[in-house]
């Protein structure tokens, strides 16, 4: 049974720090890409960051760069998510994904997570 269980959100105040985690489960974890995505209240889910298989490779929405980084650690099948300076617009439910081909399109994630919340306050 495939699972991806995210962990780390939470409240935070503007210019502060949250490292989210992804545990995955269930799929060979060393073959898939893996990201991160986001959604606001009335809003779209959104691409934030992916990595490849080993690590090698990132890719980050504008809206993040210097400012969040991916990271993997395939001996424990988990994925990060650092984050700094946050923002009050970074609000959101922060999902995990997994797929085997490279993309920054929601739709194109074949696994999820169930999402974990952070919340800046201004």
């Amino acid at each position: 049974q495939v699972q991806l269980v995210e962990s780390g959100g939470g409240l935070v105040q503007a210019g502060g720090s949250l490292r989210l985690s992804c545990a995955a489960s269930g799929f060979t974890f060393t073959s898939y890409i893996t990201g991160w995505f986001r959604q606001a209240p009335g809003k779209e889910r959104e691409f934030v960051a992916a990595i490849s298989q080993s690590g090698g490779r990132t890719n980050y929405a504008d809206s993040v760069k210097g400012r969040f980084t991916i990271s993997r650690d395939n001996a424990k099948n988990t994925l990060y998510l650092q984050m700094n300076s946050l923002k009050p617009e970074d609000t959101a439910v922060y999902y995990c994904a997994a797929d085997p081909i490279w993309g920054s399109v929601p739709a194109g994630y074949d696994y999820w997570g169930q999402g974990t919340q952070v919340t800046v306050s201004s």
